[in-house]
């Protein structure tokens, strides 16, 4: 049972992750500092190192709360289904509970604001990058062991996550430069590049 300790804490730390996101995204990550956070929510600076290792944690936050859903909701899909169709299920659940996960600290429309900036900003985005190859690591290792595949013996873990990998940044760019910034446009885009992969890998592209 959460203590009220706990339940205070993690107030503390949802508070300086919703200043952080509207600073980010108001006001820009690099004029943004630490006491500009501690400050709106008036706390120390030594409180925000309490929850956050630094500015690059805290503009990350929000997606590694995603991706953590997004990791239990493939362990989780039937043992039956393909590994890729395990990864496209799973993704497109994540679309249908994306609120419930994120607004329970910022709104949606604040959370893609903030992953438009994580796309545009360089620092950011080489942490973003570095991150999803942890997270491929570790999807590659669920799907290892839901086919009772040693991930470092057999390829196909890999291989398929990689592909996977590939569409989603596809999707985040794409979407990242497009006009419509809606979630319904993100979670569109996702399905229709995910419907493509197929026909991508073993089908003929010339048309006659």
């Amino acid at each position: 049972m959460e203590t009220l300790r706990e339940r205070k804490k993690q107030r503390t730390r949802d508070a300086l992750l919703r200043a952080a996101v509207e600073l980010f995204t108001t006001r820009g990550y690099e004029q943004t500092t630490v006491d500009d956070i501690a400050e709106a929510v008036e706390v120390s600076q030594r409180t925000f190192f309490r929850h956050f290792a630094g500015k690059e944690e805290a503009a990350l936050a929000l997606q590694e709360l995603v991706v953590a859903r997004f990791v239990e909701a493939v362990r989780a899909r039937p043992a039956a289904e393909a590994p890729l169709e395990a990864l496209r299920q799973a993704v497109l659940q994540g679309w249908e509970t994306l609120n419930e996960v994120i607004e329970s600290v910022v709104p949606v429309e604040t959370y893609l604001r903030m992953y438009r900036v994580v796309e545009s900003t360089p620092v950011l985005l080489a942490a973003h990058l570095r991150r999803d190859m942890e997270t491929e690591d570790t999807l590659a290792r669920v799907l290892a062991e839901r086919e009772g595949l040693d991930v470092d013996a057999d390829p196909r873990p890999r291989l398929a996550v990689a592909v996977f990998g590939g569409v989603m940044r596809v999707t985040e760019r794409a979407w990242s430069t497009g006009e419509d910034f809606s979630l319904e446009a993100m979670r569109e885009l996702t399905i229709s590049y995910l419907e493509q992969v197929g026909p991508a890998l073993t089908e003929s592209w010339r048309t006659r």
